[in-house]
């Protein structure tokens, strides 16, 4: 059988792209309904917390949020689902000679895959035990134990089997680390897991500043022929774009620690493949001072003994200020693109 030769040329590069994404859209447009139903038939809902970050009882938060208690969650589910169904999918085909490569592949998309099935599986586990235990999940200990886990496994795979110890900084080009590129991809992964994390917390906040970050390094990957990681940063967008269209207020279902987690941990990996750390820092700005005021909340009870903020994550800050649910989201959507596009300009501008 003939080859489409979908990988040869750059407007059937773009195809791929563009396709992997509306198709990935599509399934999980598709999907979406009877899953949302699966979890309701099966009160796999969402429960409010008991305590704040900073260890008090979450009073304001229940406050602000006691309307969705019981809304489905695992919404996650459905992103990494569509990912993998889709990957698999062009495995299939590609076997069968219509193109020439699947989404499944050894240099480019093994690594941000696994990364996503496996933070999605510990997300999943954390969700489940929260629901169905009626408790706060998994404690933070074990939860970041195993998220630095996959971390480091991730680190040893590019620092020994792939080689790379060199990084990208402004004005000073690539330079080499060394043995310190182990530790430093460590912090990106699990710091972007735990950042997106902070950030999911109001309907459709999380799901719009991911679509804008992977979209942004999805261009970052074209730019640097890295196609098929293009691809799977646009099947990515593409069930997040579907996700998106269910959470939005009032959200059908949330996205919970399995797709928090696993999306964030991608990105921070997508981010390392793609030698844009420092650019992740400007792409994912909102993710950054999100996870910002958690960490000035908490040191300033702990050593003060009093709230910098009203609550953190500091959206929930705005809300309490009388901004709407909506409003926070939104202006928070902007920031989040304004920044993306600033970031992928500068990279690609070799600035950043």
């Amino acid at each position: 059988m003939t080859s489409l030769s979908l990988f040869t040329g750059p407007l059937r590069q773009l195809t791929l792209v563009v396709g992997s994404e509306i198709f990935a859209f599509l399934l999980a447009l598709l999907l979406a309904p009877p899953f949302i139903r699966f979890l309701h038939h099966h009160k796999l809902g969402k429960q409010l917390r008991i305590n704040a970050t900073t260890g008090e009882k979450a009073t304001i938060f229940n406050e602000l949020h006691a309307k969705k208690a019981g809304t489905p969650t695992m919404g996650g589910v459905l992103i990494w689902g569509t990912v993998l169904i889709t990957a698999l999918i062009t495995q299939i085909i590609a076997s069968s000679g219509l193109i020439d490569h699947s989404l499944i592949n050894r240099n480019e998309t093994w690594l941000p895959l696994f990364t996503l099935i496996t933070t999605a599986l510990l997300g999943l586990m954390d969700d489940y035990i929260n629901i169905k235990g009626q408790s706060k999940g998994l404690t933070a200990k074990p939860k970041m134990f195993w998220l630095l886990v996959f971390a480091g496994m991730g680190a040893w795979w590019f620092y020994y089997k792939l080689g790379i110890n060199m990084i990208h900084i402004p004005l000073l080009g690539e330079v080499n680390i060394g043995i310190w590129y182990i530790p430093l991809f460590i912090f990106i992964i699990s710091g972007t897991a735990n950042a997106v994390n902070f950030t999911d917390g109001l309907d459709g906040l999380a799901g719009g500043l991911l679509i804008l970050a992977f979209g942004g390094f999805g261009i970052i990957a074209f730019t640097q022929s890295l196609f098929i990681l293009a691809a799977f940063c646009a099947v990515i967008v593409g069930a997040l774009l579907a996700f998106l269209w269910f959470n939005v207020p009032p959200a059908k279902f949330y996205m919970g620690d399995t797709g928090a987690l696993s999306l964030g941990a991608t990105l921070g990996v997508i981010a390392m493949m793609t030698d844009s750390a420092i650019s992740l820092i400007l792409i994912g700005s909102v993710f950054v001072i999100e996870t910002l005021s958690v960490i000035i909340q908490l040191t300033s009870k702990k050593l003060f003994g009093r709230k910098v903020f009203l609550i953190a994550p500091i959206h929930h800050h705005f809300e309490k200020l009388g901004w709407s649910e909506a409003t926070v989201v939104m202006r928070f959507w902007i920031l989040g693109g304004t920044a993306t596009a600033l970031g992928v300009i500068l990279r690609l501008a070799g600035k950043l």
